[in-house]
């Protein structure tokens, strides 16, 4: 699994020109799943994110988490995270999971990440044509892989 967390003052998502989920000051996080995932990656990128300290402190020095502070976390399904550019200028999907392993992993992220966040966490809709936009509060970016584990 890959997730690219973005630090927000706030993050929507629109589907078919209504507003679907919103959220005030924390993550987005963008979810894609590949056809190696498991439970576990799933597990390990929930504790992660939980505990990933990018929020700011009383001195202004990243050292809080989004599970210390009740940050709001927007999560959205997103295959193009699994682009492979090694070969001509279109991007292949083939490592992304196809929606039968896709599906029932990210609900299974975005329950674990309900069960330990202390903010609110909204989500997109998987497979949807999706407008998401955010604000960047930083900007702070941040790409973790379970598949690469630093």
């Amino acid at each position: 699994m890959r997730i690219l967390i973005q630090r927000v003052r706030e993050a929507s998502v629109d589907i078919g020109g209504e507003r679907h989920s919103a959220i005030g000051a924390g993550m987005l996080v963008l979810t894609g799943i590949e056809e190696a995932d498991t439970d576990t990656d799933v597990e390990w990128l929930c504790g992660k994110l939980l505990k990933l300290r990018i929020f700011d402190d009383e001195a202004g020095v990243m050292n809080r988490s989004a599970e210390e502070i009740g940050a709001d976390i927007l999560i959205v399904s997103q295959f193009t995270l699994h682009a492979s550019t090694r070969k001509g200028n279109r991007p292949s999907y083939i490592r992304a999971a196809r929606p039968e392993k896709a599906v029932p992993l990210y609900e299974s992220f975005v329950a674990a990440v309900r069960q330990g966040a202390t903010g609110r966490v909204e989500t997109g809709v998987f497979g949807a044509d999706m407008q998401v936009a955010l604000v960047n509060d930083g900007p702070v970016t941040i790409w973790i892989d379970s598949q690469n584990r630093e």
